[in-house]
C-alpha cells in the first residue's frame, strides 16, 4: 500500500493483506478489534499479529488460536492468559521455548515443564522454575532429548551419575567439550562413571582422578577406544609390561589406530624390551621409531617393520 489510507471495509482489507503483509496496520480500529477478522487476517500473514487491537490479547479464544499460529504470540498475551494452563500448553506445542513467556506459576508446574522439555531439544528447561531444574525426572527427560541441556540443571543433578551418563550416551560430540564439561568434579573419582565414559571416548581419561589413571581396567578400556589415551595413564602403568603387551596387540583400535602406536608413551624400560617392541611392530610397523636406539637398529625388527610399512 502506498497511500496509507485507513480501510474500513473487511473484504478490501483482506485483499490488501494478500498483496502487502504489513497492510493490517492501516485497518480501521474496529476491524483490528474484531476477533474473527483479526484471525482471518493473521492466517493470511502472521506479521499482522503486531497490529491487532490490544483488547484481543486479553481475549482467550483469540489468544488460543494465535498461539497455535505463531510461536511468539504468547509474548503479546495479557498476563492473565500467560497464567492460563491450557493457553500455555497450546503455545509450547507450537514452540517449546514459549515457556519463557508463561507466568512464573506455570514455569513451576511440573506437567507443563515436562511437556515443554519433551519437545524439540529440551532447551525449555532453562526457563523452568529452579525447583524443577532440581527435579530428576524433568532433567532426565530434557537430557534424553539433548545432553547439552544438563547445563541448565541444578548442581545436585550434575553430580548424579545416571543423569550425566544419560546426557552423554550415544552422542560422542556431547562427551568431548559438551555435556560432560558440566559434570561435577566428584564424578571424576567415581570408578563406575569413568569406566563408562572412557568406553565412549578414550581421551576422557585425561579428566579422571589420578587414582583411576592407575587403574589397569579403566586405562585399558580407554585405550581400546582410543590408543593415544595411553599418554594419560600413570607412570606406573606406562611401565606395566603385561598391560602394554595387551595394548600393543590391539589391532585397529578406536579411530582405526593400532595398539602398537602406544609404544610412544611407554616407559623407556619397555621401549628397550624386545618382546614388547616386536609385538608393537607386528600391529604397526612404524612403532619401531619409538623403540630404544639399539632395537631400532635390530636387523630382524627392521625387516619386520618394513614388511608391514615400507616407510617405517
Amino acid at each position: 500500500m502506498t497511500d496509507n489510507k485507513i480501510i474500513t471495509d473487511r473484504e478490501e482489507m483482506l485483499e490488501a493483506i494478500k498483496n502487502d503483509p504489513w497492510a493490517l496496520q492501516y485497518a480501521d480500529n474496529t476491524l483490528k478489534a474484531d476477533r474473527e477478522f483479526a484471525l482471518e487476517a493473521v492466517r493470511l500473514d502472521l506479521n499482522g499479529l503486531q497490529y491487532v487491537d490490544e483488547t484481543l490479547w486479553a481475549d482467550r479464544k483469540f489468544v488460543l488460536e494465535a498461539v497455535r499460529l505463531d510461536n511468539q504470540a504468547l509474548s503479546f498475551a495479557d498476563k492473565t492468559l500467560k497464567a492460563d494452563r491450557e493457553v500455555v500448553l497450546e503455545s509450547i506445542k507450537n514452540w517449546d521455548l514459549a515457556l519463557q513467556y508463561a507466568d512464573d506459576s506455570l514455569k513451576a508446574d511440573r506437567e507443563v515443564v515436562l511437556a515443554a522439555v519433551n519437545l524439540n531439544q529440551g532447551h525449555a528447561l532453562q526457563y523452568a522454575d529452579d525447583s524443577l531444574k532440581a527435579d530428576r525426572e524433568v532433567v532426565l527427560a530434557a537430557v534424553k532429548n539433548n545432553g547439552f541441556t544438563i547445563q541448565y540443571a541444578d548442581d545436585s543433578l550434575k553430580a548424579d551419575r545416571e543423569v550425566i551418563l544419560t546426557a552423554v550416551k550415544d552422542n560422542l560430540k556431547q562427551v568431548n567439550g559438551g555435556a560432560l564439561k558440566y559434570a561435577d568434579k566428584t564424578l571424576w573419582v567415581d570408578r563406575e562413571f569413568v569406566l563408562e565414559v572412557v568406553k565412549m571416548s578414550g581421551s576422557i581419561l585425561q579428566y579422571a582422578d589420578s587414582s583411576l589413571k592407575t587403574d589397569r581396567e579403566v586405562v585399558f578400556e580407554a585405550v581400546k577406544n582410543f590408543v593415544d589415551a595411553f599418554k594419560y595413564a600413570s607412570n606406573i602403568l606406562k611401565a606395566d609390561r603385561e598391560l602394554l603387551l595387551n595394548i600393543v596387540k590391539l589391532n585397529g583400535g578406536g579411530l582405526g589406530q593400532s595398539g602398537g602406536s602406544a609404544l610412544e608413551y611407554a616407559d623407556d624400560s619397555l621401549k628397550a624390551d624386545r618382546e614388547v617392541v616386536l609385538e608393537a611392530v607386528k600391529t604397526w610397523g612404524s612403532a619401531l621409531k619409538y623403540a630404544s636406539e639399539e632395537l631400532q637398529n635390530d636387523p630382524e625388527l627392521k625387516k619386520l617393520a618394513e614388511s608391514f610399512d615400507p616407510f617405517a
